[in-house]
């Protein structure tokens, strides 16, 4: 795979990007559930704007800073124990979010899917602590286990992508295509090994069915 495209398809597949990715689908899908009228009410601008800086924007702020103070050698964080700081940053991050959604703002699937995602990122920060392991296929296991729960909450439900009315099962089917080429890009990047990306795929994966369990 070409290096540019590669790096392309992992800053897209970024695992700080699923839970944006995923309440934007889940808008696009039912913004009733969310208690707006239509996808670009305040509402779910407002909820949009909360999770990507929640979960995307002031993380990769803080793991940024950690360059500079030398606790890092590069952003791309190659060595296992460049990550331990990142994880905890991320993770309290998380956490904060999933206690603020257990008041019910949110449907309690995408709350179901905030816990999933943090169980997700502490698997890999223990499973880091004795082995590397992949941090985007761990994003994209969970990404794809909760389109998998959507598709089964809300069975009947459709995508509409413009001309295009796509079920959930073929939203599904191009998300673990995406998954694989996610996992592709790191394996053509020399960023890990296949061993490490199925780790990060069963973590991820097994995370979100385990919020589904607990919650």
């Amino acid at each position: 795979m070409n290096p540019t495209i590669a790096r392309t398809i992992s800053y897209l597949g970024h695992p700080l990007l699923v839970l944006t990715y995923m309440l934007l689908l889940m808008l696009i899908i039912n913004p009733f559930a969310f208690g707006a009228h239509r996808m670009g009410d305040e509402r779910t601008v407002v909820l949009l704007l909360y999770v990507i800086s929640t979960t995307f924007l002031i993380p990769g702020l803080g793991v940024s800073l950690l360059k500079p103070l030398g606790l890092v050698k590069s952003l791309e964080m190659r060595d296992k124990q460049e990550r331990i700081g990142p994880y905890i940053i991320t993770g309290i991050f998380y956490l904060w979010m999933f206690k603020n959604f257990m008041s019910g703002v949110v449907p309690l699937l995408f709350a179901k899917f905030v816990l999933g995602a943090t169980i997700g990122l502490f698997f890999a920060f223990f499973a880091n602590i004795f082995f590397k392991i992949s941090a985007h296929a761990t994003g994209m296991g969970g990404f794809v286990g909760m389109v998998l729960l959507l598709a089964f909450e809300w069975s009947g439900a459709s995508l509409d992508a413009g001309p295009f009315l796509l079920s959930l099962n073929v939203l599904l089917a191009f998300v673990i295509l995406l998954a694989g080429l996610v996992g592709a890009a790191r394996l053509s990047l020399g960023a890990h090994s296949q061993a490490e990306l199925w780790q990060g795929y069963v973590a991820g994966f097994g995370a979100v069915m385990l919020a589904n369990v607990i919650l």
